[in-house]
């Protein structure tokens, strides 16, 4: 099972939390204490390692003797980290990393740190589409595309035809029967009061 997914950049502030396990301490601390694992490591060295440290954190309550693994990827600035325990492969983990980074490269057009601040509600929309609940759901970098797209148009769609002031017509039809643009709207009006 997937635990936990976290996107931080090189100085450790994370851009992207999701814990799909409940916390025993506080999620700050264990994005530091992984942060602390990770940036200390050469880049030579394999992108997973065993975290008992990690135990207290989100280690189960129940004295099951599981083990924590940590798996994760560089690119650029930003760490992409996957805490799983061992009945995930670390290849397998890896491979869903690049599908994850994929994913939001297909979204933003070369995925960058600022993305992920700005437009956070949908780097989790495409990351849910991949992982739901700890278990990977989709991999096929097209089908998560899709369904992103999908999402955006309904929500754009949505947004036009419940605000006022948006342009063109929603599922009612045109507004008024026209299609003035908001300015248009506050032209005409001072026009109007500058002729009276």
């Amino acid at each position: 099972m997937i635990h936990a997914v976290l996107i931080f950049n090189t100085s450790g502030i994370p851009r992207l939390t999701k814990f799909y396990t409940p916390l025993h301490q506080s999620s700050q601390i264990l994005i530091q204490k992984i942060f602390s694992l990770i940036s200390i490591r050469p880049a030579g060295l394999c992108n997973f390692l065993d975290a008992p440290e990690l135990e207290a954190f989100l280690g189960p309550k129940d004295g099951s003797d599981e083990r924590w693994r940590v798996v994760y990827r560089n690119y650029a600035t930003l760490y992409f980290v996957f805490v799983v325990d061992g009945a995930e492969s670390e290849l397998g983990i890896l491979d869903l990393i690049q599908v994850f980074v994929e994913g939001l490269d297909r979204h933003f057009e070369n995925v960058c740190e600022l993305d992920l601040v700005f437009h956070f509600d949908e780097a989790h929309h495409i990351l849910a589409e991949i992982i739901q609940g700890g278990l990977v759901l989709e991999t096929n970098g097209d089908e998560i595309s899709n369904s992103v797209k999908l999402a955006s148009k309904a929500r754009r769609n949505s947004f036009a035809s419940s605000n006022p002031l948006s342009l063109g017509s929603g599922p009612g039809g045109p507004r008024s029967g026209s299609l003035q643009t908001p300015l248009g709207w506050l032209t005409d009006r001072l026009a109007g009061v500058a002729t009276r």
